[in-house]
């Protein structure tokens, strides 16, 4: 799972996003590279054939490789939306359906679906720890779980994000089917038909598909793609409005990729707590970072227990396990009870081979590999992006997480873009389904899957050539 050349075509990418290095430019010799970064020479030799490939460099005979091309500016950011504050239902299941209908497409190319390319995951550590537990031939793989999940996996998880939530403890943890049960959990403990719910704009499509199945109302705050939610909305809403419960994504947010930062989480946190207001957090994204530390959580500044967190491991390292975790703070027992009359347990088996992959691997150490190439691909697809696309399209360029957020010029209808490029084989999500209010008609969401080809780019480029066609 991931490789070291990875990291150089890393390097040699920020100089050219730097301008430290541009058009017509030597590249430094391999020897020197190999020396400078303390890799092989194969190392920075794949790397630049790498490059060379993406059309970013060229080699020249007996004179070594120089920089052929990369766009001389950066694509504007897409704007921050206007919310006018207004509690509204959610229509549009329909939409939805038509785009969660293409999972497990093998015939698509996946760029509408957040999960990491199998090829990238510890394919071997997961199934050596499977085959460990099958092999001790327990009786227990066949019996239900406890309701609040397997003790040992409970404890893993806690020493893993002990950094995050000094605060943790395995008692406090209920395991789920993935992060949707614990959201889905959350919502039904916290809220009944009617109530009014604080969520960003836009937000995660799903999000508002369990208010439209539970009857709640959505009240939308902007959420800014370079800073995320601003404490100003916030007390805003909570000011204007009865509002029961929140539903926020602080680190990037799905789908425009926002990380707010750590003063807004703490400001808001305090906020909340004032009024007695109970925030759900979802934060699968929060460990594909691109900086040296990993950002803090809402959960993190809780001295209330009025955040209920929710998490899993579909986006980093088995989306197929299933398996999710939720903290439901002071809410622990009405969670309980729901998980108990809803699912009873999850899956035996998958939490017990989890549970023996941590305790003999480095969930973080192959993290770290993961994020390096889902940042080299997003970079790459941002490069062809400007490349491919029309004059005026703009796009968010995340500080971690797997999404990026296009905004495309003003003819063009992303439900029609979303359709056509099914047809070209392509997936993608379209904006509109990201908010209640119709203010992203024009925008679409891509995937990254940290897999960088010569598919993906081909890809992009017909997506860029579509986007062409329509505005004519």
């Amino acid at each position: 799972m991931g490789f070291k050349y990875t990291e150089v075509e890393s390097t040699i990418i920020s100089y050219l996003e730097k301008g430290l290095l541009k058009p017509g430019d030597r590249l430094p010799s391999l020897r020197k590279l190999s020396v400078t970064l303390g890799v092989s020479l194969s190392t920075v030799n794949q790397a630049y054939l790498n490059l060379e490939k993406q059309g970013l460099i060229e080699a020249r005979p007996r004179s070594g490789y120089y920089v052929l091309s990369y766009p001389n500016h950066q694509l504007d950011y897409p704007k921050s939306p206007q919310t006018d504050f207004t509690p509204r239902t959610f229509k549009r299941k329909d939409l939805i359906l038509e785009v969660l209908n293409v999972l497990g497409n093998e015939q698509l190319l996946p760029l509408g679906i957040i999960a990491p390319h199998p090829s990238l995951l510890p394919l071997k550590e997961l199934n050596r720890a499977m085959r460990s537990v099958l092999q001790e031939n327990r009786a227990e793989i066949l019996n239900y779980e406890k309701v609040e999940g397997n003790f040992l996996l409970r404890k893993q998880i806690s020493f893993e994000y002990l950094d995050i939530i000094p605060s943790l403890n395995p008692e406090d943890m209920l395991i789920t089917n993935g992060a949707m049960e614990a959201l889905s959990l959350a919502v039904r403990t916290l809220t009944r038909p009617g109530d009014n719910v604080l969520i960003q704009s836009p937000t995660y499509f799903c999000f508002l598909q369990f208010l439209e199945n539970y009857g709640l109302r959505a009240i939308e705050i902007p959420s800014n793609p370079k800073r995320g939610i601003n404490p100003k909305d916030v007390r805003e809403a909570l000011d204007r409005f009865e509002v029961k419960a929140c539903i926020f994504s602080a680190n990037f947010n799905n789908p425009d990729g926002s990380l707010t930062t750590e003063e807004q989480k703490k400001e808001i946190v305090a906020l909340l707590a004032q009024k007695e207001v109970p925030l759900i957090e979802d934060d699968v994204s929060g460990d594909i970072y691109f900086g040296v530390h990993r950002p803090k959580a809402f959960k993190t500044y809780d001295q209330k227990g009025l955040v209920v967190y929710c998490s899993s491991f579909s986006k980093t390292l088995c989306p197929g396990y299933r398996v999710g975790w939720i903290l439901p703070g002071r809410f622990y027992k009405k969670v309980y009870e729901l998980k108990a009359t809803t699912s009873v347990s999850s899956t035996t088996l998958c939490q017990l081979a989890l549970a023996e992959y941590f305790k003999n691997n480095s969930y973080t150490k192959n993290l770290k590999k993961l994020n390096k190439l889902i940042e080299l691909q997003m970079k790459n697809i941002l490069v062809a992006i400007n490349k491919y696309f029309p004059k005026g399209t703009k796009a968010t360029s995340p500080q971690g997480g797997s999404v990026l957020w296009l905004e495309l010029p003003l003819q063009i209808d992303s439900i029609l873009f979303f359709q056509k490029a099914l047809e070209l084989g392509i997936s993608i999500v379209p904006g509109n389904i990201f908010s209640t209010q119709d203010r992203f008609k024009n925008f679409i969401r891509i995937s990254c899957n940290g897999l960088w080809n010569k598919e993906v780019e081909n890809g992009i480029a017909r997506l860029g050539q579509l986007a062409y066609e329509l505005i004519n």
